[in-house]
This record gives C-alpha cells, structure tokens and sequence, in this order.
C-alpha cells in the first residue's frame, strides 16, 4: 500500500463502493433530473454506516479514522456528488461539531439518532453579508429571561430543508468584548417556534441534494443549546471548516477519478480513422496527465488525513488538499469533456453531470482564493 494507506482501509473501500455502485448509480440520472432528494438513499446512507464514520461507537458511530471517512466521500463522488455531498455535510459539518464541541449531554441525546440514518443535521454560517468573512453574520442571539432569542437568515444551507432534518447549529453574534462582537453557536430543533426553512431550486450542480435558505424568527432556545460554551462560536466554526476542507477535496478527488474512468473507457472504444482514439498520442497524453494529477491530489488529501489522525497541526495542509483536488476535479473533468467531444455535451452522458458538478467544489467551504490566504498565512505572511 502506502505510508498513509492500508489493508483495512482497501477493504473499506471496496465496501462503499459497491454500495455507490449498487444503490445509487442506478437512480443517479433521474435524481439530477428532476431535482429529487432520495430520502431513502439518505437512510440507507446511514443504515449503511456511512454516518460516523470517524466518531467512536460509544456514540453510535464506526470508530474509523479520518482517512476512512474521506475514502468514503471519494467513492459516492467517483459515482455522485449529490449523495456525497449530502454524507460529506451531514458528517463534517452536521455531526463533528457536536461531537468536537458538545457537551456529555448533547451528544449522548443527539448523536445516536444522527448516525443510524434516522436524522440529519445541519450547519448554518452562511448568509448574504457572511461566507468567506465568518464574523459578517447578521443573525443575533439576544438573552432574555427565558432564554435566549436567535434571528437572522441563511441561506445555502445543505441539508436544511428535508423531511430528515432533525435540526442546525447556528452561529449567531451574542455581545461585545474589547470592542469586538462575540459569536456563539446554538443547536436550534427545527421545530422551534419561529423556525422555517424552505428549499433552493434551480442549482446548476448537485441538484439532486437538499440546499436550503433557513429563516429563524425569534426563535427561543436555552443556555442547554449553546454547543459547548459560549462565546466560542467563531473558534468552533473555523476548526470545523479545516475539517470540513477534508471531505470537499475528497469530493474533487472522487470526481476526478469517476471522470478519468469514463474518459478512458471511452477513448479505448471510440473509433476515429479506422482505430480507436486511444492510439492516438493526444489523447494518451491527456489520460497520462489526468491520472497524474489525481495520484498527486490523492496523495495530497491522504497526508493531510494522517496529519489529522496523528494530532499533528494541520490547518495548511488542509487548505492545500482542498485546493488542489478541486482544482483538479475541474482541470480532468474538463478535459473529460475533450475526449468525449459532442457526446459528453448531452444529459444522457454522466460526464455532463460532472462536469456540472465540479465547479462548486473551488467555490464551497472556502474559494480557492481564501485558501491561498489560509496558506500564505501559514507562511507566516
């Protein structure tokens, strides 16, 4: 294997690959089409194991490591980023924070039902003035005698609006110290008085996942709902997108290498001047280049994995994997397309599809552009 790759973690992989195979290739076209969150496909996802994988079975999980959790991300997006990203969300952004941040309590209460496939959660930073700046949040946490009142708005929110959806932890602005905002981050049941929550249509890409704009209108919550401590909010966030930075390069890795197959079965087949396109030293010379790329994103992804697993800072190297594998899912399915010509330009190709698919990934849980910031200031510049 490799340094960072092992016997048990192959077998893994041949697991959830067979399960993308099997369960969710064949409904894939006609999710994308019609734009259908697949309940059942997100039960099975979880009755599958797939919920946890990182999280130790005293909570319900699978007491894996980092690099199987990101093994799995690789293989539904080698099939489909809409299941993966619906796992991915759910896992890195929906579970970890409560698992990282949360109290004995909240766990023990919230965990076991978001792991077996009953539940879903979800993760509400973003708004209209807040994404890549995290302190531009206008949604506020005021204290009152009865608790604590959230309002404010987000907005592309995965996970947020289906019938699976237990609930969101929100980051809300709660005071000011030192002449700065302070931020807390609440855990808030969806049906809480004055919650709302309505799906986003019309996506060019993963359109078969639920994105969702969220609406908390005075929504009254506890001192027991504050994830952790308060005032932590924005800390908690920020360690969760490193996190998180993790399962979208796994997403690009995983795209990359389903469109690679595709574009070299195809070229093996297609005929062009009596032999097949293959033969021909341009079209060698971009599978060569493409395999390449993804055996350097994939090395990239699983260091930062055992960077994580071993407790050793890895914040930059995070960055990196995120950047370069959604770079690469972009450079490969692109040219993808090249090979396929006029036949990848149809719905009736998977290759459209991720082509679509690709370009949310230099775009969600940091822009290419602050992932170089997150990597020149680990540069101390």
């Amino acid at each position: 294997m490799t340094p960072f790759y092992n016997q048990e973690q192959e077998s893994f992989r041949k697991k959830v690959r067979q399960f993308a195979e099997t369960e969710i290739k064949p409904l894939v076209a006609e999710l994308d089409e019609n734009e259908t969150f697949s309940v059942e496909l997100a039960q099975k996802m979880g009755k599958a194991g797939l919920y946890g994988i990182d999280i130790p079975k005293a909570y319900g999980g699978q007491g894996l490591d980092t690099l199987s959790y990101i093994i799995a991300v690789e293989e539904l997006s080698r099939i489909d980023g809409s299941q993966a990203v619906t796992m991915a969300a759910h896992n890195s952004l929906g579970v970890a924070p409560i698992y990282n941040f949360g109290t004995e309590e909240q766990k023990k209460q919230l965990l076991p039902n978001l792991l077996n496939g009953n539940k879903l959660w979800a993760f509400g930073l973003t708004e209209e003035n807040a994404g890549s700046d995290a302190r531009g949040v206008d949604t506020v946490a005021s204290k009152t005698d009865e608790g604590w009142e959230i309002s404010g708005d987000k907005r592309y929110i995965t996970n947020g609006s289906n019938e699976l959806m237990a609930g969101i932890t929100v980051l809300a602005k709660t005071g000011v110290k030192n002449d700065k905002p302070t931020y807390t981050t609440f855990l808030v049941d969806k049906n809480t008085p004055g919650f709302s929550a309505k799906r986003t249509l019309g996506k060019m890409m993963w359109r078969a996942s639920d994105t969702a704009e969220i609406q908390l209108d005075k929504c009254m919550v506890s001192d027991q709902d504050i994830l952790g401590a308060k005032d932590k909010g924005l800390s908690q966030m920020l360690k969760t997108l490193d996190s998180g930075r993790l399962s979208i390069a796994a997403m690009g890795l995983g795209l990359a290498q389903g469109a690679f197959e595709m574009a070299l079965e195809y070229a093996k087949n297609r005929k062009q001047f009596g032999k097949s396109i293959s033969s021909f030293q341009a079209i060698q010379f971009k599978l060569a280049d493409m395999d390449l790329k993804i055996e350097l994103a994939r090395n990239m992804l699983y260091k930062a994995c055992w960077l994580k697993d071993n407790h050793i800072e890895y914040s930059k190297e995070a960055a990196m994997a995120k950047l370069y594998c959604s770079e690469i899912a972009g450079e490969v399915s692109d040219e993808a397309i090249q090979i396929f010509g006029g036949a990848g330009l149809f719905k009736s190709s998977d290759i459209e599809r991720f082509y679509r698919d690709h370009r949310i990934l230099r775009i969600g849980e940091g822009t290419t552009e602050i992932l170089k910031m997150v990597i020149s200031r680990n540069l101390g510049i």
